[in-house]
């Protein structure tokens, strides 16, 4: 007997609410979704209403709107069918506007909003339709197609448009609090970009407006207003924007309301790729949250609807609340991307790390403008919280970031040439002057002169304040040491990737190879077969030759090895560049980066070998880094000593790279600690070069170059400190 037989499968009754109430993030996502589908029916407008009846224990939501409404068959066969591909395969309206819902679920959204849901739409034929969803009848039908939905169709003479009028109970009343509605009007003002031009056209032929009305709600005011983005997007202190198209090429735009009268930089932007997510409009406003700065942007416009200024606190507080970078598709945010408290570009970890320089997520406002999923390839989540997490998101990220730092590097320049930041200190330097009684012992023999202290008394006190000197002096050297030590690891820890990359392969050979050499041993005790001891002992010369790799690299990393900072030498040059060199021989490789230098071969200068590393470690990590992402025909590095007999007039270092831009040389600012042009970089790497010629009086400046960057590394002149 054959028992084969076709089956269907049949959605459980409360399928809807697992697309709608147990889908959707939380009430405001399932609000923003109807209007949303307010916007794709071309409506100029939407108008929210919350009329509550406390004295009957219960309250209406009602979102009405003036787009061209559903006819009969449209209600039927697409609004009634859970995820239709409708829009999906439409993709614009009627009147032109890109559509907003794809996966055919949104409406389902307002089951979260609870009790039942009914819908009126007319159409500009005036045929108007009816529906009543009782949702508690699709939680108890044990299938969705044992649900029977009533629906009405009439004749009217009412304009075009729909109503959905959401009606709750006592249970749910307590929910609409104060602080809620003003969450809720919140992401109201957060939905639509601060900018109206990335919504509307220029002749606001595509206007759409929010309007929001409460009425009844105990412990709750009033409202009936139309929602407006918040006023801080205007009154940034620094703002970067402008388009990068999908090949990664664009034209950003800086500038700063910090001083009056400033001329906006045009900054030309070369991903050097495509972005792999699309073209993206960005537009990034940052504040400055010192107390100055907080005041000046009161006194730049900061008011309430009210038109009344806000007060210092109150702006830190909204700045607080409204911060955020959010992603927009087609004028409407993709929540959480932009909320306060969700860094999803993780501005804070890099401003913990190198918060001279970074600006962190409570610091900044703004937004990105993304393509259509068929465009970018950023899906957003069918539950309403964000981008899925692809690669595309991760390039969406870095590119993001990429122009950020762009930001921060002119923001840094200019806080630091107006004495807002952190001034650059030279720790040797600032241990001399700290240290340093000369000054004390002048003072000293002047006041004791004018007071006619005996010349005895007089020698007796400068010769103890000497001694003190002196012991200090020798509490400063130590210092220094330990300075020098900290830098020198620290350059240790920016070729790290050096040592795993170069390590892994031996190391990978011994955590392989040793199990066999195990096996064969065993096997050839029992058998004594000489194909099983050449087998044995081509694993050991593998471990022979794979052991050697590790002695070699641990030969050329020995003077970063920390341990007591070593006195300074006569060091040949050549031979101690040319060592920094072999660290990065593999690094170099796969770049086909050469290095030249040229010079005497027994040039001298005396140095600490582990200073002589620290500042070769540091320029050629920049060259390797930089001449990676210009994609340059030539990638070279060239090292040139010049000698006048035995003395080092200077040692010239040029890459063929990115080079440096003219005004952050002028300003020296590249040698400030913190300062960084990589996105995720410390800034610490030419701030420690520095410091490290500084202790063998040597100075370390860049120059202007056609092509790359330049230093140069001299001698110090007498006196100079």
């Amino acid at each position: 007997m054959n028992n084969d037989a076709t089956y269907k499968i049949r959605p459980a009754g409360r399928h809807l609410l697992t697309i709608g109430r147990d889908l959707i993030q939380d009430n405001y996502a399932a609000v923003i979704e109807l209007v949303k589908n307010a916007y794709d029916a071309d409506s100029l407008d939407v108008n929210i209403e919350f009329r509550a009846a406390p004295n009957r224990g219960r309250y209406t939501i009602t979102i009405s709107d003036h787009g061209h409404g559903m006819s009969k068959d449209e209600v039927i066969n697409k609004w009634l069918v859970p995820s239709t591909q409708d829009k999906r395969v439409k993709k614009s309206s009627p009147s032109g506007r890109i559509l907003q819902g794809s996966k055919g679920v949104g409406r389902y959204a307002a089951s979260v909003l609870r009790k039942d849901l009914i819908l009126e739409t007319v159409t500009d034929q005036n045929e108007k339709t009816t529906v009543c969803l009782e949702w508690d009848d699709f939680e108890s039908a044990p299938y969705l197609d044992d649900v029977e939905i009533l629906v009405e169709t009439t004749q009217v003479s009412e304009p075009p448009g729909t109503i959905l009028t959401i009606n709750g109970d006592d249970e749910l009343l307590a929910e609409w609090h104060k602080d809620r509605f003003e969450r809720l009007r919140f992401e109201l003002k957060k939905l639509t970009p601060p900018m109206s031009n990335i919504l509307y056209n220029a002749n606001n032929v595509d206007k759409f407006s929010i309007g929001l009305t409460v009425k009844g709600f105990p412990g709750v005011d009033d409202v009936k207003e139309t929602i407006e983005p918040y006023p801080l997007f205007k009154l940034f202190d620094y703002k970067i924007s402008g388009v990068i198209d999908a090949k990664g090429k664009g034209m950003l735009t800086y500038s700063s309301q910090k001083v009056r009268n400033t001329v906006e930089e045009k900054i030309p932007f070369d991903l050097g790729k495509q972005t792999g997510c699309g073209e993206l409009d960005i537009d990034i406003r940052v504040f400055d949250r010192e107390k100055e700065a907080i005041a000046a942007l009161t006194k730049r416009g900061l008011k309430e609807e009210s038109e009344s200024s806000f007060g210092r606190l109150t702006a830190r507080q909204l700045l607080n609340y409204y911060n955020g970078i959010g992603v927009y598709r087609n004028g409407f945010r993709i929540r959480p991307l932009g909320d306060a408290g969700f860094d999803w570009l993780q501005l804070n970890p890099r401003r913990v790390n190198n918060p001279t320089l970074r600006i962190g997520s409570n610091q900044v406002i703004g937004y990105v403008q993304i393509q259509s999923e068929d465009e970018s390839d950023l899906i957003e989540k069918s539950a309403r919280d964000g981008l899925k997490e692809n690669e595309s998101f991760n390039r969406l990220q870095d590119v993001t970031k990429r122009v950020i730092s762009e930001l921060e590097i002119r923001r840094f320049k200019y806080r630091k040439s107006a004495g807002l930041s952190r001034s650059t200190i030279k720790v040797e330097e600032n241990l001399q002057g700290l240290f340093s009684s000369d000054e004390l012992i002048e003072n000293v023999r002047s006041q004791l002169n004018k007071s006619r202290i005996d010349e005895t008394t007089i020698s007796r006190t400068v010769e103890l304040i000497n001694q003190d000197a002196e012991e200090k002096n020798k509490l400063a050297d130590e210092i220094e040491t330990i300075v020098a030590i900290y830098q020198v690891e620290a350059t240790l820890g920016k070729i790290v990737n050096v040592i795993l990359h170069e390590g892994s392969k031996p190391l990978s050979y011994f955590h392989n190879q040793i199990p066999n050499l195990e096996y064969w041993y065993e096997s050839f005790q029992k058998t004594g077969n000489p194909d099983e001891f050449e087998k044995m002992m081509r694993i050991a010369k593998g471990m022979v030759q794979n052991a050697d790799i590790f002695v070699k690299l641990f030969r050329r990393l020995d003077p970063l090895a920390a341990r007591k900072n070593t006195v300074r030498k006569p060091l040949e040059l050549k031979k101690a560049i040319q060592g920094v060199i072999s660290i990065f021989e593999k690094e170099m490789e796969p770049d086909n980066i050469s290095v030249e230098i040229k010079g005497p071969d027994d040039a001298k200068f005396s140095a600490r070998i582990q200073d002589i590393y620290s500042i070769f470690t540091n320029l050629i990590e920049n060259s390797l880094y930089w001449m990676h992402e210009e994609r340059a025909e030539i990638r070279q590095i060239t090292i040139e000593l010049k000698m006048d007999s035995d003395s080092l007039c200077f040692i010239d270092y040029r890459d063929t790279g990115t080079g440096i831009e003219p005004d952050l040389i002028e300003s020296e600012v590249i040698f400030a600690p913190g300062f960084t042009t990589k996105p995720d970089g410390t800034g610490l790497g030419l701030s420690i070069a520095g410091e490290a010629a500084s202790r063998n009086d040597l100075r370390l400046e860049a120059y202007k170059a056609d092509e790359g960057a330049h230093f140069r590394l001299q001698p110090k002149m007498k006196n100079e400190k």
